[in-house]
């Protein structure tokens, strides 16, 4: 049984979105996995890397990184943590990157019946690229940005955060609730992992 990651009233908002990152890498790690045995000459797993692409689109895009983008980052922002030349304005870019090679991933996947080969290089240029930056990012969110969060944040910041936080997890994605994105990545591990 895989641990949800549902919120708790207790847990900080940057314990939140950490817990999130876990996930996350549970699913980065069977999409290396699967880039891995495409490199090798295995099969070319479309059916699972449509699911990962489906749950880096709505769990980490749609919901972790709207949490931070619409709630968290402004907040920071406010407190002094700068956005143009500082943390926050590369965390948005990389959001930005990362939505780039989603989509030219799931682009690549609906390619596959025109022109199989290019289209399978094309997915796994993008997902190779995806991996690394989505690996760096979410390294220097929960090392570096969200230490400094958890130093500026008043108490009273951290209940508004964890309130919006909250309406954001109830909300569906693509008609699919925040836990029935979890076990997207459940399914992938359970499939794929070591």
């Amino acid at each position: 049984m895989h641990e949800s990651t549902t919120p708790t009233p207790q847990m900080p908002p940057t314990a939140e979105l950490t817990s999130e990152h876990a996930v996350i890498k549970r699913v980065l790690a069977v999409l290396e996995r699967l880039i891995g045995r495409a490199r090798r000459g295995e099969a070319f797993e479309a059916e699972s890397l449509a699911s990962a692409v489906e749950f880096f689109r709505l769990f980490a895009d749609a919901c972790h990184h709207a949490k931070e983008e619409d709630l968290l980052f402004p907040v920071l922002e406010a407190r002094g943590i700068p956005k143009e030349g500082g943390p926050i304005g590369v965390m948005l870019e990389e959001h930005r990157q990362a939505r780039g090679y989603t989509r030219e991933m799931a682009t690549a996947l609906e390619d596959r019946d025109r022109d199989r080969e290019v289209a399978e290089g094309r997915f796994l240029s993008a997902a190779e690229n995806y991996l690394e930056l989505l690996t760096q990012h979410i390294f220097k969110e929960d090392n570096v940005l969200f230490r400094m969060g958890d130093r500026v944040l008043t108490g009273d910041d951290q209940q508004k955060l964890a309130v919006g936080f909250c309406d954001v997890a109830c909300r569906s994605f693509d008609g699919k609730t925040r836990e029935q994105l979890e076990a997207i990545a459940g399914e992938l591990e359970d499939r794929w992992g070591s």
